[in-house]
């Protein structure tokens, strides 16, 4: 079982040769990338997909065999160095940053929670568009394959379109999707005060 100190120890002692997650798919709706170059938000877009590459992501190749709490932790931390992004704990969008000229991005990240999550998420950048906090919006998720080998109804790029389809499709949103990069022990689970002997994953 690989710890998550683990993983970030490795990355950050030899960064060039860790096997990093690697973006699979980017799927826009409603002229994401139009807005985004119209408003300038081209760097803060390419600093939210950066904290895919901050950290090394190998994974035991077995369906449901590894934890994704510490993988939702790990990609907040990338949040939380670059700095300006701004974190909101709960009710709203997940991370914010604004441009110089104004922009602002909205970014969900969507990896720890069950799948049914995504519908609250899309609720959260859907108002915000809609009011005007933020001008694109952004949902990471783990690719269809990964997904496979997280814990059970961890949430996936098919999901997640399913989800804007239904619900957003008319919004400046950009689905990403990640998978992992190599093949390893399995990434350790959280654990239940009640039941120490049995793994259980966090929810958001």
């Amino acid at each position: 079982m690989t710890s998550w100190n683990a993983i970030r120890r490795r990355r950050s002692e030899s960064p060039q040769n860790s096997p990093v997650p690697t973006i699979s798919s980017r799927c826009d709706f409603n002229g994401f990338a139009t807005r985004v170059s119209r408003l300038g938000l081209d760097a803060v877009v390419a600093e939210a997909e950066s904290t895919l590459a901050a950290f090394d992501l190998v994974v035991e190749e077995s369906r449901h065999a590894n934890g994704t709490r510490g993988l939702r932790m790990t990609i907040d931390e990338a949040f939380a160095g670059l700095g300006d992004w701004k974190k909101l704990t709960s009710g709203g969008v997940d991370w914010t940053k604004q441009s110089v000229g104004g922009g602002t991005v909205g970014v969900e990240v969507q990896v720890s929670g069950r799948s049914d999550m995504l519908a609250v998420d899309i609720m959260h950048l859907k108002e915000d568009l809609e009011r005007g906090v933020i001008d694109v919006g952004i949902i990471v998720v783990p690719d269809d394959e990964l997904s496979r080998y997280l814990t059970d109804r961890t949430p996936n790029l098919a999901t997640a379109l399913k989800h804007v389809n239904h619900r957003a499709r008319d919004l400046p949103i950009r689905v990403v999707a990640f998978r992992h990069d190599g093949v390893g022990s399995a990434l350790e689970k959280m654990r239940t005060n009640l039941g120490r002997d049995k793994p259980q994953d966090g929810r958001r």
